[in-house]
């Protein structure tokens, strides 16, 4: 998916803070949630989100979703990571 539709699509369904990421490799950052959810498009990289105990990993052109509250954590691939992601409260 293309940024400029990605992030028409997040306006859309009530995303309003929108932000782009350039990320540096990292493990996992710990079980946390939000009070807000979270939905993002890699542009490059690798970005790893675990729930429920299970680890994915998204590559360019991948959305990823974390609802409100849900215990989550994240991890970035050796490469590095480039992100558009949106929240909604």
């Amino acid at each position: 998916m293309e940024r400029a539709q990605f992030e028409a699509a997040l306006r859309r369904d009530g995303y309003l803070e929108i932000e782009a990421k350039t990320l540096e490799p990292r493990a996992a950052n710990g079980d946390h949630g939000h009070h807000f959810s979270v939905r993002g498009l890699v542009t490059a990289g690798a970005f790893i989100v675990t729930r429920d105990g299970l680890a994915r990993s998204y590559g360019p052109g991948e959305i990823f979703e974390v609802p409100e509250g849900c215990l989550h954590n994240e991890a970035v691939g050796p490469e590095g990571a480039s992100i558009v992601v949106g929240r909604k409260y």
